[in-house]
């Protein structure tokens, strides 16, 4: 569980783990939480599936909008792939690197066993919005859908972050 003013719970993830491009081919590498401090982050982690990525787009074109320092700020989306509907795993790796060729700026992460959701205890079928401030500390965390007041507070909290 994750908790404001606390640091996240240490996650890993070697299979399949974040999105780098290389030219156009898309590399896996290991991805853990201890990487995080150094930037402010929205971190979105959401079951692989379109109605969990669906529930805070919202907040990702707001926070795509505000266009942030990329020095400062990154987004980082963790997709949990054994949290699919059965037989899409396939196609939610094809999506993830997708998204990262699109959005080559923010970082993408496809834990294939669902390590992160284990260690953090998330519901199935969801989507989990937490702001962390550059040393790596919770500022705000909701499961759900957030609203449109939530979103508004997403974003003043990460602009008060990135400029202090």
């Amino acid at each position: 569980t994750l908790q404001n003013g606390a640091p996240l719970p240490p996650a890993k993830v070697a299979e399949h783990g974040e999105l780098t491009l290389n030219g156009d081919d898309i590399v896996y590498q290991t991805w853990q939480t201890e990487q995080l401090p150094g930037k402010v982050r929205v971190i979105q982690a959401i079951a692989g599936r379109s109605s969990a990525k669906e529930m805070n787009a919202p907040l990702m074109e707001a926070i795509t909008a505000a266009d942030f320092d990329d020095a400062r700020y990154q987004t980082t989306t963790i997709i949990n792939q054994d949290d699919a509907m059965w037989g899409t795993g396939g196609f939610v790796k094809s999506s993830a690197e997708d998204s990262k060729r699109e959005f080559s700026w923010s970082s993408i992460v496809l834990d294939e066993n669902g390590n992160v959701a284990e260690a953090w205890r998330l519901k199935e079928e969801s989507s989990l919005i937490a702001v962390l401030d550059d040393q790596g500390s919770v500022r705000f965390v909701k499961e759900g859908k957030l609203s449109a007041d939530e979103v508004n507070q997403v974003v003043s909290l990460v602009t008060q972050l990135v400029n202090r």
